[in-house]
């Protein structure tokens, strides 16, 4: 005998409401429905309110992935001046053209040549941001501007960088509110549900195995069979 087993995703929690709610709506006025009518009026309305959650993540999710794009290609070039700038810098100073205690100025280490970890969105965002302070404050108190990249060109793409930053940010928030509000709804559903299977199980219980198969089936009940469990033949309509 196959065993039935709850659903464990959103889609499937989804699929079996929704089905079970279709089921009811069918067969609501022939009086042949296999759970109670105060089941159906609780599964339409979680029905509505899952549909929504559900459809408001997706939104989220779909603008967050069409974004990252744009995004990815703003880091990529925000990266790439803020490398160069820096490894620009350390041959001036290396040159003697600067002195080694400017790099102070940036957030930089004086003993060290090393371009900062800029991996990460976030490491990105913290020393494009140092570094454009830091060659500000250089110039002020009368030192020569770094040319090639000048900071005005590195200003230019850590702008946009930021500017898709903050709004992936916001995206992100986004995505993450309307999830946990998924999440919160499915402990109820995963109830609902589960008491729909039982009462229909039970409304079918005196059937021959395949009939009843076929029933709860019809219900939106998903059963699984066992590894080398020969699978039962459902009856088919004529």
């Amino acid at each position: 005998m196959p065993y039935r087993r709850l659903p464990n995703t959103n889609q499937a929690r989804m699929r079996a409401l929704k089905t079970a709610v279709e089921m009811g709506d069918r067969l609501e006025d022939t009086y042949d429905l296999a759970f109670s009518y105060s089941t159906l009026e609780d599964a339409r309305a979680l029905l509505v309110r899952y549909e929504r959650a559900m459809s408001e993540y997706k939104q989220c999710s779909v603008k967050q992935v069409d974004t990252n794009k744009k995004f990815q290609e703003a880091a990529k070039m925000a990266r790439l001046y803020v490398s160069h700038f820096v490894q620009v810098l350390n041959m001036c100073v290396l040159r003697n053209e600067i002195k080694p205690e400017m790099k102070k100025l940036y957030g930089l280490s004086v003993d060290s040549n090393v371009v900062p970890d800029l991996i990460s969105d976030d490491n990105l965002f913290k020393w494009g941001n140092l570094i454009i302070e830091g060659e500000q404050k250089r110039i002020q108190s009368g030192g020569t501007p770094i040319y090639n990249p000048a900071i005005a060109k590195v200003r230019v793409h850590y702008d946009i960088f930021v500017e898709h930053y903050n709004n992936q940010k916001v995206l992100q928030n986004n995505t993450t509110r309307t999830i946990s509000n998924v999440s919160a709804l499915n402990e109820n559903v995963d109830k609902v549900v589960l008491d729909i299977w039982n009462q229909v199980e039970h409304s079918f219980s005196l059937l021959s195995i395949p009939e009843r198969l076929k029933k709860c089936g019809e219900y939106g009940i998903v059963y699984y069979y066992r590894r080398g469990e020969e699978k039962i033949e459902l009856p088919i309509d004529e």
